[in-house]
């Protein structure tokens, strides 16, 4: 029988294509970067095939590599869902993960409705970008994520959605078409990033991306910096330290979305459901009366 293949080192190949290279790969997976191509080449090495080439300064997937991430994802999918069935829930405790674009104003309300609901049960809370919170539901690592929609196919149930806008920092001045644009962004993987340099794209501008951080803090920081402009979603009012852009079409809201384990209790997850989505009626009952 064939040596079969490390599980670890295919979810390491996947990340790779999913992030966009070694190092963020090696970010994401809370590995080092040398870790990472040990993990490509025992790959190599198993199959006696070239999975990753040189290309100038960077690296791209060779087609057989290409090939391999495409079966890698079919088989890492199965084997996740097969434990997630497996996989025994603890009504002790309950994970729930959020990004901080959600997080604001959420969890408090969900806390209270969860605890209400569950007085003995113990609330961990993980707040992560979501992407990674999505995977970590999918692994059964989180019961519960509050996400954001734009990454792919969508998961889970939309629950409400914030507002998108563009902000940059005191005295930022929007520059003439053709001119170049800097924007400040999430690394990628990034729904949000790909919409921004689209549209900016669309209206005539080269796109600079100057600056570029894993959460938001650092997005808005380098944009309160002056190093660009930054879209964004925002629960109400944008944050002291920047304004809103003036002179680029709106941009809509992004959705929120609840995602749920395989096999969570069904209680569990209606009651998770119920409370985001009253959440969200809330904030935009509160905001059409303040316009009116």
């Amino acid at each position: 029988m064939a040596e079969p293949l490390d599980l670890t080192h295919l979810r390491t190949l996947v990340t790779i294509a999913d992030t966009g290279g070694f190092r963020r790969a090696a970010a994401a997976l809370h590995l080092s970067q040398p870790t990472i191509s040990q993990h490509i080449r025992l790959l190599e090495r198993r199959l006696k095939l070239s999975l990753v080439e040189k290309d100038g300064r960077s690296s791209r997937f060779t087609a057989d590599g290409e090939r391999l991430v495409v079966e890698a994802r079919k088989l890492l999918a199965a084997h996740d869902e097969m434990l997630a069935r497996f996989t025994p829930s603890d009504p002790k405790r309950i994970t729930v993960g959020s990004t901080e674009h959600a997080a604001d104003g959420l969890l408090p309300e969900l806390l209270g409705v969860l605890r209400a609901a569950y007085p003995d049960v113990y609330l961990h809370f993980r707040i992560d970008r979501s992407t990674t919170l999505t995977e970590s539901v999918g692994k059964g690592i989180l019961d519960l994520a509050v996400v954001l929609g734009g990454n792919g196919d969508p998961a889970g149930v939309e629950v409400g959605e914030l507002d998108l806008r563009w902000v940059a920092g005191p005295g930022w001045q929007l520059p003439r078409v053709p001119e170049p644009i800097s924007l400040v962004a999430f690394e990628e993987p990034c729904g949000l990033r790909r919409r921004a340099v689209h549209q900016l794209t669309e209206l005539g501008f080269e796109v600079a991306v100057t600056a570029e951080s894993g959460n938001l803090d650092g997005v808005l920081a380098a944009a309160k910096a002056g190093l660009g402009i930054a879209l964004l979603p925002f629960h109400s009012a944008v944050p002291a330290g920047v304004a809103e852009v003036r002179g680029l079409p709106a941009m809509g809201a992004v959705d929120v979305r609840l995602v749920a384990r395989r096999g969570l209790a069904t209680d569990l997850e209606t009651t998770a459901v119920e409370a985001v989505t009253a959440h969200y009626r809330t904030v935009a009952g509160r905001r059409l009366r303040g316009v009116a």
